[in-house]
């Protein structure tokens, strides 16, 4: 009996799986990837606590934002209430101003006026004494002149208080 090659590489792979199987390479792989199957699953129950986490602190965010903005437009409305009442305001104490000014300026037309009244009269009055002593000078004597113009005087001062 002649053995040809091929028969010497089917005992050389016969004794390449004994060699296997004595080492438990089977086991030793099967045990690898059972490892690492768990540390798939490790990494992937991982991921998705981590989802979790990140979906809850997205809702928290969100939550968060939510309440800024209702607290921003309180603050706006707050804000504008508060304009409002200042525009408000500013008008009234604008038109009491100008009411006060209006009212004043008007007793200061009347008081001018009743000024110019007073210097009109008294103008009228000088005027008149002077017409008056020019006209008794030329027509009585000294003695008749004084009573005249002391009871004139008397007069006008009298009129005039």
């Amino acid at each position: 009996m002649q053995f040809d090659a091929t028969f010497f590489a089917f005992v050389g792979l016969v004794l390449f799986f004994a060699l296997i199987i004595y080492l438990k390479v089977p086991g030793m792989v099967a045990k690898s990837l059972d490892e690492r199957a768990d540390k798939i699953r490790g990494e992937l129950a991982e991921a998705k606590r981590l989802r979790e986490e990140a979906q809850h602190v997205l809702a928290e965010y969100q939550r968060k934002r939510k309440e800024a903005e209702a607290e921003a437009a309180s603050i706006v409305a707050a804000a504008e209430r508060e304009a409002a009442m200042l525009t408000a305001e500013a008008k009234q104490k604008t038109e009491e101003f100008v009411a006060r000014r209006n009212a004043l300026s008007e007793q200061k037309i009347k008081q001018a006026e009743t000024d110019a009244i007073n210097a009109v009269r008294a103008a009228a009055v000088d005027l008149a004494v002077a017409a008056a002593e020019t006209i008794l000078v030329k027509k009585v004597d000294a003695a008749v002149q004084d009573d005249l113009i002391k009871g004139a005087v008397g007069e006008v001062k009298a009129r005039l208080q």
